[in-house]
């Protein structure tokens, strides 16, 4: 049985794995490519932010495949070869608070994974602007550490002198893996695909014990809170709200992302954040039958559950406000000078 070659994409929240998933699928020439996309949230948004494959993606939304689900990972890379007999390649799309070293794990220890697929690299990809706030979070720290390929992305956001230190702050933390730049995760699929880069011998010397099965914690701190509505949203107090929202709590949302049905508009508005950037833009139309269902997903610290919901609420084009803000772009907030790739 031919095994299928399959790379494992990690990186912390915002860093631009859904962007370099796009431009994979967009430059991949032919090559039939399986797509299995994992968020930490119950509500699954970058799945819908992948383009042209949908009959090849699956997501898995119900909790992390580091964690709880890694049978579920099981059942969808059968799923994918079922579907798909004649696949080429399998990509996963792990969420930002992955621990790369269970994902390892399952592949080792799992027998249908272990028979019909081989780890072709664990690929990470960084923040050039936020990752040295992350690396405070140990699965920021071990994504880099287990990887076999490094994409240093949004190098458009630092300067020369920034984005060299962070490669040496990269190469002590992991001096074995392949590193390269990138502006909107942009780079020869040769650098990231059939690199046949994995080694197990180098991941067991960062973990001696991967091969015993285990259990894997994230941070206690950090949640995610979902939203999901359907009805038409005020342009101007959602701009005005999601701004106020990253300015007096940007330090603490460690992901923004979110589909707005925008009162009027023919296109969903799709924005995404890290910390305190933020941008926005219209996304694809809404289908003619489809529910014009706005889904929201924070993950960060401290998250209010209750004054996230009520703040969208108020939103809500068929709410009475008073003093609403000018209409505006997300990405005219003052603090955001900066777009951030447009699905990371």
């Amino acid at each position: 049985m031919t095994k299928i070659p399959t790379t494992v994409l990690t990186g912390f929240l915002g860093a631009g794995k859904t962007t370099l998933l796009n431009h994979i699928l967009s430059a991949r020439d032919g090559q039939q490519i399986g797509v299995i996309v994992n968020e930490f949230g119950d509500v699954g948004i970058d799945g819908q932010l992948v383009i042209g494959t949908e009959e090849d993606i699956i997501e898995l939304n119900n909790g992390c495949i580091c964690c709880t689900v890694r049978g579920d990972l099981t059942r969808a890379v059968g799923a994918l070869l079922e579907r798909k007999r004649d696949l080429d390649h399998i990509v996963i799309e792990t969420t930002g608070l992955a621990d790369p070293a269970p994902v390892v794990q399952s592949f080792m220890l799992d027998e249908t994974l272990r028979l019909r697929t081989e780890l072709d690299a664990i690929v990470t990809v960084v923040d050039a602007r936020h990752v040295r706030m992350q690396l405070g979070n140990e699965q920021a720290r071990e994504q880099i550490a287990f990887a076999d390929v490094i994409l240093v992305n949004k190098i458009d956001l630092a300067t020369t002198e920034e984005v060299e230190a962070l490669e040496d702050v990269v190469r002590s933390l992991n001096p074995l893996a392949r590193i390269h730049r990138s502006r909107d995760c942009g780079i020869d699929l040769r650098n990231v695909l059939g690199v046949r880069a994995f080694d197990l011998r180098n991941v067991l010397r960062l973990d001696p014990q991967l091969l015993t099965d285990s259990t894997h914690d994230h941070d206690s701190d950090i949640s995610s809170v979902s939203i999901c509505e359907v009805g038409p949203v005020d342009a101007a107090r959602f701009n005005r709200w999601i701004n106020e929202l990253v300015q007096s709590n940007g330090k603490d949302l460690l992901r923004t992302k979110g589909i707005v049905d925008i009162a009027g508009e023919v296109r969903r508005l799709v924005f995404h954040g890290v910390h305190m950037t933020l941008d926005g833009r219209p996304g694809k139309p809404w289908g003619p039958t489809e529910p014009r269902t706005s889904q929201l997903v924070f993950i960060g610290r401290n998250l209010d559950a209750q004054a996230l919901r009520a703040g969208f609420a108020n939103c809500r084009a068929d709410v009475e406000a008073s003093d609403v803000a000018a209409p505006g772009a997300i990405a005219t907030n003052a603090v955001a000078t900066n777009a951030v790739a447009t699905a990371a």
